[in-house]
């Protein structure tokens, strides 16, 4: 499978990350299958999709003509075998190992012959995820960042058993989107969120342990680093489970107590208070009227 091969894409969840990958997709000239659990969670997705791409018009990025191309291309459904003979797939469903096997499993039984599977996850082992598959050598990881309409990078990981010609279509498919790719090794975190999630692991500790409040640690990154959002205020929009999740799989995976989850962490996933998703977290944050 190359490039020139690739015209049908098929992306499973609608979240806030597949929702904008297949944003991207569809804005490119892709024919797009948005794959959710249910109808109701399909049509939410695609209702967002619009948003953006309003934002996108108004801004003068694309037209209002451009708009309706693109969403024209994108057509959703709600199990992957109704997404057709797709040549190229993109899985960006919750950080859980066995729902994205069991993804893959119907990724394989559906895409066409020689089709990419890519996995958005953030932290997984490619290689565990690419056994689920009759075909490893297909399975690639293609880690997008959020939004992805605006951000750049695309995180290409290549598993044990990924074919170099399954590298180079995935790299040229970024190129293509208009994203950066840099390649990262099949280890925990990758590059990106084991960089990260240490250092929002370490602002945490800091406000646990009361060395400084959550303005002044967000502000000190911010000024002194040139950090875009402070990490406590970029832990509220990642989602606290999520941070939760990376920072288990770098514990267990590297044995390293550097990488151990601040307990303070723990009880905010615990009580509830996830980010932006739910309203709350370091930060508060009312509904939007």
């Amino acid at each position: 499978m190359t490039i020139s091969d690739i015209t049908r894409v098929c992306v499973v969840g609608g979240g806030a990350m597949g929702g904008g990958i297949a944003h991207v997709f569809a804005q490119k000239g892709f024919e797009v299958t948005l794959v959710e659990a249910t109808k109701e969670l399909a049509e939410k997705a695609l209702a967002a999709i619009s948003k953006n791409m309003d934002r996108q018009v108004a801004k003068g990025i694309i037209s209002a003509s451009d708009k309706d191309a693109a969403l024209g291309r994108l057509k959703t459904a709600t199990a992957v075998g109704e997404a057709g003979d797709f040549h190229f797939a993109v899985e960006a469903v919750s950080e859980r190992l066995d729902l994205k096997k069991q993804v893959f499993r119907d990724l394989d039984a559906a895409a066409a012959p020689g089709a990419i599977l890519a996995t958005n996850t953030s932290s997984l082992p490619i290689a565990e995820i690419a056994s689920a598959v009759k075909d490893p050598s297909r399975v690639i990881g293609m880690h997008f960042m959020n939004p992805v309409p605006v951000m750049k990078l695309v995180e290409i990981v290549r598993g044990r058993l990924t074919s170099q010609d399954t590298y180079e279509a995935t790299d040229a498919l970024a190129r293509s989107l208009g994203k950066t790719p840099a390649v990262a090794k099949d280890c925990p975190g990758f590059i990106s969120n084991r960089v990260l999630m240490p250092m929002i692991n370490e602002a945490i500790s800091c406000l646990h342990e009361e060395v400084s409040s959550k303005e002044d640690i967000d502000t000190i990154m911010k000024l002194g680093m040139a950090h875009p959002m402070g990490p406590l205020a970029l832990a509220d929009h990642i989602g606290l489970d999520v941070c939760l999740a990376i920072m288990e799989v770098l514990h267990q995976g590297y044995a390293d107590s550097k990488y151990r989850p601040c307990p303070l962490l723990r009880q905010m996933v615990a009580a509830g208070r996830l980010g932006v998703k739910s309203g709350a977290g370091f930060y508060d944050y009312p509904p939007k009227k």
